[in-house]
């Protein structure tokens, strides 16, 4: 099987059983996701859809939270992981929002870097969820999903990992690929009990073909 055949399997797959996918972040507006975004690193989405509505009903906008306390805004997100780093990066964000790009979140990668705690994953996912611009974030999941699947070759670093999946997915389909990977990293492909029994990229799994089947 070649590798843009075994794409093909993978967008067939997803486009018939998750059409729809989309980020699990709670969000009203970009201002909202990049703050959710923020918090969501090594956190996961349901804790920080638990802690958001008391935090954005505080702080609604960038002028709102580049005004905060780092102390009061800590105490709003006491519950996610390094609350204390996070709370500095979330008051420093709103204060660049509003000093830099007029409270607008701005929409291209190299701007979006510049803001306190945004690093190229989380940028990636701003751009790609807003504006369903082609960029590929690279977590945790969508790293292994892509490298177990055989999507991925030898990519030793999640930039690599994400120049190879931007070159092989269609441009259109992207922002909807890192949602399409990280959902089934998710809840499919486990990092330590994936569930290949009921997995239906078995087929063109180089995981499941090499090592599962093989037990």
């Amino acid at each position: 099987m070649t590798k843009q055949q075994r794409y093909q399997f993978v967008i067939d797959y997803f486009e018939e059983h998750a059409p729809e996918a989309e980020t699990e972040l709670l969000y009203d507006n970009p201002y909202q996701l990049l703050i959710a975004v923020i918090l969501s690193a090594q956190c996961t989405d349901k804790r920080v859809n638990l802690t958001t509505p008391a935090l954005f009903r505080k702080y609604p906008n960038a002028r709102a939270l580049s005004k905060a306390d780092v102390d009061d805004v800590f105490d709003l997100i006491r519950s996610i992981s390094y609350p204390n780093n996070k709370a500095k990066h979330l008051v420093g964000t709103g204060i660049m929002l509003e000093e830099a790009f007029g409270g607008e979140v701005p929409l291209t990668v190299e701007e979006l870097v510049k803001l306190p705690g945004v690093g190229r994953k989380t940028a990636n996912v701003i751009t790609s969820v807003i504006d369903h611009q082609p960029n590929m974030a690279v977590d945790t999941h969508v790293f292994r999903v892509s490298a177990r699947i055989g999507l991925t070759t030898n990519a030793k670093t999640p930039l690599q990992a994400e120049m190879q999946l931007i070159r092989n997915f269609p441009k259109e389909l992207i922002h909807k690929a890192h949602h399409w990977l990280i959902l089934h990293g998710r809840y499919v492909c486990l990092a330590r009990s994936p569930k290949c029994t009921e997995c239906g990229l078995k087929p063109v799994c180089k995981y499941y073909q090499t090592v599962v089947s093989k037990k």
